[in-house]
């Protein structure tokens, strides 16, 4: 099932809004704290990635997708610490993908957005093993607050929400960039 012209006329301005959008930067390093908060939340509850990223404490990682950077530091304790970074980081990570709607839908289908990576081999492959391997079992973290019968339908929820959006969307980009 094809979406309406008309809706697809609204994610194509959407999209070209949003890529123009400039956000304050307080309000881009509050968001990317936040995130960072997230990661390393999850990373806690899986000590063999704990014990990956220890092994590459003091290391630099710089993800960035268009005009977009976040910079960050690995910790003696194995987790992620925003950093503003003095010169080259030991890894960089551009995504490619310069449409936020195709960007989604790519992570939404559960694919790795296509980047261009530079810089250590070694911690390129423990990143790449954190993507593959961790993940948030939100339901678990959602019990703790609203008890385990609600957190089971809320997820249940989110997860036909998600389905359908990915059933909603088209099912390839236009322009596909590959490194």
């Amino acid at each position: 099932m094809k979406p309406l012209p008309a809706l697809a006329d609204v994610a194509t301005q959407f999209s070209a809004m949003l890529m123009n959008f400039q956000p304050p930067a307080a309000l881009v390093h509050e968001v990317q704290n936040r995130i960072l908060l997230l990661v390393n939340h999850v990373l806690l509850q899986e000590p063999a990635a704990i014990a990956r990223l220890q092994r590459q404490h003091n290391r630099t990682l710089q993800l960035a997708w268009r005009q977009m950077q976040l910079s960050c530091r690995i910790t003696p304790a194995g987790l992620f610490e925003r950093v503003d970074l003095e010169g080259t980081p030991d890894l960089s990570l551009h995504i490619s993908e310069a449409s936020p709607v195709f960007l989604l839908q790519s992570l939404a289908q559960g694919h790795k957005p296509a980047m261009q990576v530079q810089g250590d081999v070694m911690l390129a492959a423990d990143i790449n093993w954190l993507v593959d391997h961790v993940r948030w079992d939100l339901e678990e973290d959602l019990s703790r607050l609203v008890g385990d019968s609600l957190a089971h339908q809320l997820v249940s929820l989110a997860q036909r929400m998600l389905t359908a959006l990915k059933d909603f969307l088209p099912k390839s980009s236009p322009a596909v960039h590959t490194s």
